[in-house]
C-alpha cells in the first residue's frame, strides 16, 4: 500500500521587494502556513534577495521554501524557480530560459498571452519547462483557458499560481503535487515533479474589484514604460 503525501505549492507570490508588492517575507510565510499551504516561492520582479531569505526561513514555519524570481525579458515575464542567482534582466526570452536551466532551475512562463501584464506572446513562447495555466487574477478567464490549451497542445507541464501581491490573495491558485513513498520532500523534489508533469492545478477567482484594480495598475505600468510617465501620475489621471 502506497504512502501518499500531497503538497500544495503556490509558485508565484510577491513580497514588498517587488515594486507592486506590500508584504514582508515573515507575514507571507505565516499566512501561507495558516491557510494550509505546504510550499511557497517568493518570485519578486527582478530581485531575488527576499526570495532567498524566505526559502531559508520557510522550515521555521513548517513550509518548503523554493527560491525564485520573476524576470523581465525582452519578450515578457519569465519565472525562474529553484535558482539562487538571478539571470540578467531584459535579455531575449530564449537566452533567459537557458540561463535559468544553467543555474539548475525551472523556467515557468507566468500569465502567458496577457500583454497588458507583460505576458509572453504565443510567437515568442518557443521553449520553457512549464506554463502557468491558472493565474488567480482572472478578468474573463479567457487567457487562462488559452494558456491551458497551449500547454496541453505542446506538452508543457501546467501550473497554477496566485500571483499574490498581498496576503489577501496568497493561495487563491496553487499547484498540487502528490508524492508516493517520499518521506523527505524538499525544493528539489518539487522542481523534479514539475518537470515530470506530476502536478495538478487548483484555483479560484480573485474578488472582482481587486482584479479590476490589478489590471488598471498593470495597464498604467505598461503605458508608463512606453510614455516614460510614472504609474502614480497616470493613476491620478484616471
Amino acid at each position: 500500500m502506497s504512502d501518499e503525501t500531497v503538497v500544495r505549492f503556490d509558485p508565484h507570490v510577491h513580497s514588498a521587494a517587488s515594486h507592486d508588492g506590500t508584504e514582508p517575507v515573515e507575514r507571507i510565510l505565516q499566512h501561507a502556513r495558516d491557510i494550509g499551504l505546504d510550499a511557497i516561492a517568493i518570485t519578486d520582479h527582478d530581485t531575488i534577495e527576499r526570495s532567498l531569505r524566505a526559502a531559508s526561513l520557510a522550515p521555521k514555519y513548517g513550509l518548503i521554501g523554493v527560491p525564485g524570481v520573476e524576470i523581465s525579458t525582452r519578450d515578457g515575464h519569465l519565472i525562474g524557480l529553484g535558482i539562487e542567482t538571478m539571470p540578467e534582466p531584459n535579455r531575449p526570452f530564449f537566452s533567459t530560459v537557458q540561463a535559468i536551466r544553467d543555474r539548475g532551475g525551472v523556467a515557468v512562463v507566468p500569465h502567458p498571452f496577457q500583454r497588458i501584464r507583460h505576458g509572453v506572446s504565443k510567437g515568442s513562447l518557443t521553449d520553457c519547462d512549464a506554463v502557468e495555466v491558472y493565474n488567480a487574477w482572472l478578468f474573463t478567464g479567457y487567457r487562462n483557458r488559452r494558456a491551458r490549451v497551449f500547454a496541453r497542445r505542446h506538452c508543457y507541464p501546467a501550473l497554477a499560481g496566485s500571483d499574490a501581491h498581498s496576503i489577501l490573495t496568497i493561495g487563491r491558485a496553487y499547484t498540487e503535487i502528490a508524492f508516493e513513498n517520499a518521506p523527505n520532500i524538499d525544493a528539489q523534489a518539487i522542481l523534479e515533479a514539475i518537470t515530470d508533469g506530476a502536478v495538478s492545478v487548483h484555483g479560484r477567482r480573485a474578488p472582482f474589484h481587486r482584479s479590476i484594480g490589478h489590471y488598471v495598475r498593470g495597464a498604467c505600468r505598461k503605458t508608463a514604460t512606453i510614455t516614460r510617465t510614472t504609474p502614480a501620475k497616470l493613476l491620478k489621471l484616471l
